[in-house]
């Protein structure tokens, strides 16, 4: 019998197969992250996470956007508080540590970008694992518009997506970024109409969802890590990951399954 689906007051969860959806819900102010939307967000991980039937995370928003970044009237009432950097300080930490985790969650992780991703919005972008857009999304660093910085990590995750000069001119400009060129510059791995959008992830996960949860989970981890690493250290890490996984269930299975000409029945141990 399926789980019990938690809801949330600022987002939607729901269970299609083996892929989670994750809808960022507050359409009225364009999908921005609100001090209430991060802890919404953090208790639906938890919940995937412990989901053994989920092989694929997806998020996506309603409406005319993806996510139009932190919530300016959250920041402004922080900035009227007696306390205001304390509250400032809390909700940073808050929302960065979300964004680490899903960068770093044990299960592919595929940004649906159906609209506007600006500012925070795009750098919950920036930690998808597989990013698909419709063909109206727009992507853009809008901080310096506010007088604000990057500080969900963007000036550090951009420019190793994109490039550093490319970065820069989004974030100095805070001109939007059509989902075509974004494409062209890495980032969007497949572009769609937006009617297709749903449908195309659907399909991605699909093709995920027969794999090994354990083998993409230690594949995620060794890209992520290495390209923080000199290459000989990523390569004897590499290494010591395949020592590792060698007497694996999975591993086991998968060669078994080739041998005998049959589907492998993966277990992620």
């Amino acid at each position: 019998m399926a789980a019990d689906v938690p809801t949330f007051e600022t987002i939607q969860l729901e269970v299609q197969g083996a892929l989670a959806w994750i809808t960022l819900h507050r359409p009225e102010a364009m999908n921005s992250m609100s001090p209430q939307m991060v802890a919404d967000l953090s208790a639906a991980l938890d919940h995937v996470e412990t989901r053994r039937d989920l092989r694929c995370l997806a998020i996506r928003g309603v409406g005319r956007a993806f996510c139009a970044g932190a919530d300016l009237k959250a920041v402004k009432a922080f900035s009227d508080a007696e306390d205001q950097a304390s509250a400032v300080r809390a909700f940073l930490g808050r929302a960065t540590a979300l964004l680490r985790r899903i960068e770093q969650f044990p299960m592919p992780v595929i940004g649906a970008v159906n609209g506007l991703a600006l500012a925070g919005g795009l750098e919950i972008v920036l930690v998808c694992d597989v990013v698909l857009a419709a063909e109206e999304a727009k992507f853009g660093d809008a901080h310096a518009r506010h007088g604000l910085i990057p500080g969900w990590g963007g000036s550090v995750r951009l420019p190793r997506k994109i490039g550093p000069n490319r970065a820069k001119w989004m974030m100095f400009t805070a001109e939007m970024v059509s989902a075509a060129t974004m494409a062209e510059w890495g980032l969007v791995h497949q572009v769609v109409p937006g009617a297709e959008l749903d449908g195309a992830v659907q399909a991605l996960a699909a093709r995920m969802a027969d794999k090994s949860p354990l083998g993409l989970r230690r594949m995620k981890q060794l890209v992520d890590d290495g390209l923080e690493q000199p290459p000989d250290v990523a390569l004897r890490n590499e290494r010591v990951m395949v020592e590792a996984h060698n007497p694996s269930h999975d591993r086991r299975e998968g060669l078994e399954a080739f041998a005998q000409k049959r589907p492998p029945r993966f277990n992620g141990t």
